[in-house]
């Protein structure tokens, strides 16, 4: 796999992750008095970013790991048993 494929594919997953990502741990403020003027009230009280990203970069080294496993293994689909049509 030539590095500039590897780059892309790392940082394809690396998204894929951030946005499952992005949900885990959000509260929402406590009460009206402390939501920001124009903040949409949906907004999480801290949204903890720097956190997220770690864990996502973390995860997606663990499924770019896996992802360049299998590519490099050598399997191709004629490798994995599939059930073949009735009479062949």
């Amino acid at each position: 796999m030539q590095i500039v494929s590897a780059i892309a594919i790392y940082f394809i997953i690396w998204w894929v992750m951030f946005f499952m990502v992005l949900t885990l741990g959000n509260r929402e403020p406590d009460s009206a008095a402390s939501r920001v003027d124009g903040a949409d009230q949906g907004a999480p009280a801290q949204p903890k970013i720097l956190r997220k990203v770690v864990i996502t970069t973390v995860a997606a080294a663990f499924g770019f790991a896996a992802v360049y496993g299998i590519l490099n293994s050598g399997l191709t689909l004629d490798d994995i048993p599939l059930p073949s049509p009735p009479g062949t």
